[in-house]
């Protein structure tokens, strides 16, 4: 595995998070509802992140639908991920909702990055 491939993986992962804190904060400044500016914000960096990973960490086409589902389903694993630990886990270990926040933080750009090398961004576009 390219350490290229590492390194960019991370840039557009901190950049993503950087603009969604970005953009969540704006909407809520502008008025929007914390759950608007959260779904809002998450779109849109769905879409940046998809756009970013695929472009310059994995060197795909974007424009491919099946890669697009995968990447779809990818982000709704990550979100049963964030869910089990800290609604289930993170409960049952009595464990406080920062500390389930941080295991989340740590276990999803791992689950990512496997999921994206071995299976979203695997294939080049047909």
């Amino acid at each position: 595995m390219p350490l290229r491939r590492v390194f960019s993986f991370a840039a557009v992962g901190i950049g993503v998070a950087l603009l969604y804190v970005a953009l969540y904060l704006g909407l809520l400044r502008v008025g929007l509802t914390q759950g608007t500016s959260n779904a809002l914000a998450f779109g849109l960096v769905v879409l940046v992140q998809y756009g970013g990973q695929a472009r310059f960490t994995f060197r795909r086409d974007l424009n491919d639908p099946r890669q697009m589902l995968r990447f779809s389903l990818m982000i709704f694993a990550g979100f049963a991920t964030s869910a089990l630990v800290t609604g289930v886990l993170a409960p049952s270990f009595q464990q406080q909702p920062w500390a389930a926040a941080v295991v989340v933080t740590l276990i999803l750009p791992i689950q990512n990055f496997f999921l994206m090398t071995l299976w979203v961004f695997s294939k080049p576009a047909t």
